[in-house]
């Protein structure tokens, strides 16, 4: 009997990578030609052999450039109002809505923030030197402006149900806003696009990927393969625990995973800028020196970076994958927000490439680059580099590293769980069979997950994300008027007096979201409720 259960286990294991091996032979002719497609990049030989233009990278930092230079730097001017929003000194209970600014936020980050942040940057480093983080700053703080523009259409054009619930995002403003220019059709037709990518990224990027990192981050950090996370069943065991863990929170909708998220965004955000602070501390000897590398390389063409256009793509490029600032996911949670006012989510919404690439990301990079183990080629760029940093510390801190990655791969499948009902709903309809449907579905996948690699299914699925763009930015350039009178037109009469705090109007500021209050739908009148379904 012990016979037979030893020869068990490798059977089972060649079961499980024979099923993987089917899989991506059958995904991967499509998805390395969507792959190629999506991520196709325009060669620049002249510059340096090897350098590469990702167009991706070029329509989605171009369309923030513009909505800075056309908005007049919007999100600089925001930054201080939007701290007001999420401290809930403008939050009126009787505003339509499910959640309050900060909750929204809080999703939102959670969505964004993840692996990309810890291997993500480590790998922009090393390819393209310590001046990448320069240019990645500056990338999302252009990306901040994006991010308000997509915020305030998601509220704008949102549907209101009569029992308070939400449904919102870039499938609503370009369907509606786009009927309103006359473009209906195309509208149509792009927000059905939207929706599509928006499954795809969501089975994917947004869940299996992370589940497959987080396992496989536990696995490392309790001993790798002979560890006691290296059992046949370990991924299968690890991803249903964690299906456990992500439909116990989403089963309740955007109101249960805003309450998660309001905690546990904070605490996993100072968790990690502590945990490399710790590493920075480690080595302040090296943090004037490390600057002064940061600076200057970043304008300085060296051998092997591809010169200063190379370290300006790899900063722009990590920043556009980590904020996602124009692919119109983070106008999803938004649009949930209790307010009557489009434009305070739009300020709000700036806050959010500030929080992770400006500060998460950053402080990733930091870390690695006083500690120099960006330069160093025995270990593979990635969270291995990040992990070099933090062994620096103490032979026992990369287990810190291994929480944080666990903690934001936890929280960016609540995110994107969300996301994809969304899309579900716009698709399908409003019911309690869809809603059930696809949370099931989201859970089942994380299972997969964790347990099987499926290489070619999670690179379409990244494919998917990052298409989400394409008709996104169509409509926002076609709306960038609306979005400019709305974020004008609220500054004015803020400015003139016309908005006061509620503590200045007699109102109680709400501490959670919900709303009794009476709604309209996009085009003034009442929608019909859907099927009545538990508060999710």
């Amino acid at each position: 009997m012990t016979q037979l259960a030893l020869s068990d286990v490798p059977a089972r294991e060649v079961l499980a990578a024979t099923f993987d091996e089917q899989v991506d032979n059958v995904f991967a002719p499509i998805s390395e030609f969507i792959t190629g497609v999506v991520f196709a990049a325009v060669p620049l030989d002249f510059i340096d052999e090897g350098v590469e233009l990702p167009l991706i990278v070029v329509w989605l930092v171009v369309a923030g450039i513009f909505f800075t230079i056309y908005l007049k730097g919007f999100q600089f001017r925001a930054f201080g109002h939007a701290i007001q929003l999420i401290k809930g000194k403008y939050d009126d209970p009787e505003d339509a809505g499910e959640v309050t600014h900060f909750q929204a936020l809080a999703t939102a980050v959670s969505g964004t923030v993840g692996l990309g942040n810890i291997a993500g940057v480590a790998v922009a480093i090393s390819l393209g030197g310590p001046g990448a983080t320069f240019w990645m700053i500056i990338a999302g703080l252009v990306g901040m402006c994006t991010k308000g523009v997509e915020c305030t259409l998601g509220v704008k054009y949102r549907r209101v149900y009569d029992d308070g619930r939400v449904s919102g995002g870039p499938m609503y403003y370009l369907s509606q806003g786009l009927k309103e220019k006359g473009k209906g059709t195309l509208g149509k037709v792009l927000a059905v696009l939207f929706c599509i990518f928006t499954l795809g990224g969501a089975v994917g990027g947004g869940n299996m990927f992370q589940a497959n990192q987080a396992f496989a981050q536990a696995q490392s950090v309790t001993g790798g393969a002979d560890g006691w996370l290296g059992f046949g069943a370990a991924g299968a065991v690890f991803g249903l625990v964690l299906a456990l863990l992500v439909g116990a929170v989403i089963i309740g909708g955007i109101r249960s995973i805003a309450r998660v998220t309001d905690k546990l965004v904070p605490f996993m955000a100072v968790f990690y800028v502590l945990a490399c602070l710790a590493v920075l501390f480690s080595n302040f000897t090296q943090i004037p020196s490390a600057l002064w590398e940061i600076l200057r390389t970043a304008f300085s063409p060296e051998a092997g970076f591809g010169g200063v256009v190379g370290v300006l793509i790899q900063g722009f490029r990590r920043a556009a994958f980590s904020n996602e600032a124009g692919l119109g996911s983070a106008a999803i949670a938004h649009s949930a927000v209790k307010t009557n006012e489009p434009a305070t989510e739009g300020h709000v919404a700036v806050l959010e490439p500030f929080v992770d690439t400006v500060v998460i990301c950053t402080m990733t990079a930091l870390a690695i680059v006083i500690t120099g183990t960006w330069a160093d080629e025995t270990s593979a760029p990635g969270v291995e580099t990040t992990s070099a940093a933090f062994e620096t510390v103490a032979g026992w801190f990369p287990v810190v590293l291994a929480v944080a990655v666990i903690l934001f791969a936890y929280s960016t499948m609540l995110a994107w769980s969300y996301y994809g009902l969304k899309a579900s709903t716009y698709l399908f309809g409003e019911s309690m069979f869809v809603d059930r449907t696809w949370k099931l579905i989201f859970c089942i996948f994380v299972v997969i997950g964790a347990s099987s690699t499926l290489d070619a299914v999670i690179g379409f699925s990244d494919s998917m994300i990052f298409l989400m763009s394409l008709p996104n930015i169509i409509g926002l350039y076609i709306l960038s008027r609306v979005v400019k009178r709305e974020l004008f037109g609220y500054r004015e009469r803020l400015a003139h007096g016309a908005l006061l705090p509620v503590a200045e109007r007699g109102i109680t500021p709400s501490p959670t979201g919900g709303s009794t209050a009476a709604t309209t739908g996009v085009d003034g009148t009442t929608p019909n409720p859907p099927p009545s379904v538990e508060d999710r």
